[in-house]
């Protein structure tokens, strides 16, 4: 008789690393396009996937990295887009960044209807090995990897940089310091005693009642002198997420020695609305100017 098989080893999914890649789609001419990638399996929850976008003839050697992290308050939002201002994009900015020589891992993570914080990071961070352990088959250098993220995003990809080897960080105006944000906010539109804010819901209580879990789940709790090198956009007329947000993460930066550009994007509401077309191009280029420039080969 054949052995009894260990049933719960038979039954768990395979590792993501060793999964045979989907087959690949080409959304834009000159562009490939890996879709719905799982990178990790968590315990009762859907598989974790990202897409991957690249050239579809790289040159030159292995690909530079971005991972892009989306916004939607931790609770809402897709990997799909860079967001709402670029929805009318054709060809979308994922298209364009991987014409532009880079790979784009664009990642899911767990919403806080899902999971509480740090499960958000954990994520991150996984979908940021799962690309590692995959480097040499996908082409890439994961050597030279931008973290990019809007709103929500931008705090996670804030804290992925500061949490591992990247090269760089491109945060759109994203919620730096949770602890701070009430007191930034406008008047009657913030109450850290509500359990129902997004910031509560991402840490799991109130931020009046938990100021230790909101300050671990900052940014700003986690700058140091090692932290790679930030470009920081945030919108001057931000009804969402105030523009002392951005202004008090980058003195973090600054006074720890680390490389910042910030850069106040004047008229700018929270996920660049009321900016006009053209500003919103000079918001996306000169990140892309960032990437690059970070990723650079000596």
């Amino acid at each position: 008789m054949p052995a009894t098989p260990d049933l719960a080893a038979f039954l768990a999914p395979p590792a993501p690393t060793l999964l045979p890649l989907p087959p690949a789609a080409h959304p834009e001419p000159g562009v490939q396009l890996l879709r719905g990638v799982p990178y990790a399996y968590r315990a009762g929850l859907r598989p974790l996937e990202l897409d991957l976008w690249s050239p579809d003839e790289p040159r030159g050697g292995p690909l530079p990295v971005i991972v892009y992290v989306h916004g939607g308050g931790w609770r809402a939002g897709t990997r799909t887009e860079l967001g709402p201002a670029f929805r009318h994009w054709r060809p979308g900015p994922f298209a364009r960044l991987a014409r532009a020589g880079f790979a784009v891992a664009a990642v899911d993570y767990r919403l806080s209807g899902e999971a509480v914080y740090p499960a958000q990071l954990e994520d991150v961070t996984a979908a940021l090995s799962w690309l590692t352990a995959r480097a040499g088959e996908l082409g890439l250098d994961t050597g030279r990897t931008v973290a990019w993220g809007e709103s929500a995003g931008a705090h996670l990809a804030s804290l992925l940089a500061l949490t591992s080897p990247v090269s760089g960080c491109v945060a759109w105006y994203g919620p730096m310091d949770l602890t701070s944000l009430p007191a930034q906010s406008r008047p009657g539109t913030y109450d850290a005693a509500d359990a129902t804010t997004r910031e509560a819901l991402l840490i799991g209580a109130p931020v009046a009642e938990a100021p230790e879990l909101a300050r671990a789940a900052s940014p700003v709790a986690h700058v140091t002198a090692g932290a790679p090198p930030f470009l920081v956009l945030h919108g001057t007329d931000d009804a969402l997420i105030p523009l002392a947000q951005g202004e008090q993460f980058a003195a973090a930066l600054r006074e720890a020695g680390v490389q910042v550009d910030f850069r106040p994007v004047p008229g700018a509401d929270h996920g660049w609305a009321g900016l006009p077309d053209a500003d919103v191009e000079r918001c996306f280029a000169t990140s892309v100017e960032f990437a690059h420039a970070r990723t650079a080969t000596p």
